[in-house]
């Protein structure tokens, strides 16, 4: 019997294999996936099949992830807020970090704060003093509670100081569709979803959450150079498989993945969405353990504070 995980592992896959989006289809982790599976396919020689399942800030996705066989036909792909700050904020999951065995981290991304472009203030000094004139009256959008995007808003509003309303969408897409139709005043989101509509002039980034400026948005200031450096806001992608898959499977979709990031093709399509892979000495899976180790940690205190 001791030979039956050995022989699964050596035909898999044999057939198409699932990646569970805790997003709308549009949003950051949405685009980074869809990259990522596409590469991925072509060495386990499988399709990898989308599937977005929206709710409670990404914990319905990684519930149904982590009740699936873990066969390595059913992973997940989650970042700081579904697979970190998620057991701070819902602290009565049925699921814990344990529930998943880590595959490996895709990518890294950066927060940015975005505003409909007929909104007052032009930068980031006046948006704060904006927002301070008028508490509670300024509106920011993310990609709802738990997302990572909700920790780009927590970080900003908790650095700047002021008081906004924080209102959560079923993913980043629909967030910045309503910016971009003026029902909101703006967006945390990552580069990766938003840079386009900078791009587009469709709305206007005041700041970034990086130490260095994004090579697909030059003119966007870091937050030190906006003066903000207290806001900090990057961010990571990761795969993860149920508890239980087999070290075999894990390490042949650990393969895969870093073949992925290594292609010239999401090479090309993550500096189009300022978006960075992984460094050579952060593929293994343990660093991304140690990652949701960490942020579990951080945005539990993040969280806690008023």
């Amino acid at each position: 019997m001791s030979a039956a995980p050995l022989a699964q592992a050596q035909t898999y896959p044999s057939r198409p294999i699932t990646m569970i989006v805790p997003f709308a289809a549009g949003g950051t982790s949405d685009v980074i996936a869809r990259v990522v599976a596409e590469q991925m396919a072509i060495p386990l020689g499988q399709t990898i099949i989308i599937e977005n399942v929206v709710g409670a800030g990404g914990s319905t996705a990684l519930t149904r992830a982590a009740r699936a066989t873990p066969d390595g036909y059913t992973i997940a792909i989650g970042n700081a807020g579904t697979s970190a700050a998620t057991y701070t904020i819902y602290p009565k999951l049925p699921f814990t970090p344990d529930s998943f065995t880590s595959i490996g981290m895709v990518a890294k991304t950066f927060g940015i704060v975005a505003l409909r472009k007929d909104f007052p203030a032009k930068d980031l000094k006046e948006f704060i003093a904006y927002a301070k004139a008028n508490p509670g009256k300024v509106n920011l959008g993310h990609a709802g509670v738990g997302s990572s995007n909700y920790l780009i808003c927590k970080s900003f509003v908790q650095a700047a100081g002021v008081d906004v309303t924080l209102v959560g969408y079923r993913g980043a897409a629909p967030a910045l569709t309503d910016a971009i139709g003026g029902q909101i005043d703006g967006v945390c989101d990552s580069a990766a979803s938003v840079s386009q509509a900078i791009d587009d002039k469709l709305v206007k980034a005041i700041v970034v959450g990086s130490n260095v400026r994004l090579g697909s948005l030059p003119d966007l200031p870091t937050s030190a150079e906006a003066g903000l450096p207290e806001f900090e806001a990057q961010g990571w992608n990761g795969l993860f498989a149920p508890k239980g898959t087999p070290p075999e499977i894990i390490a042949r979709l650990n393969a895969a993945a870093r073949a992925a990031v290594e292609s010239d093709v999401v090479k090309k399509r993550f500096r189009d969405l300022s978006t960075v892979a992984p460094d050579a000495s952060e593929h293994a899976p343990e660093v991304l353990q140690q990652l949701v180790t960490r942020d579990v940690a951080k945005y539990n205190k993040l969280l806690q504070e008023k």
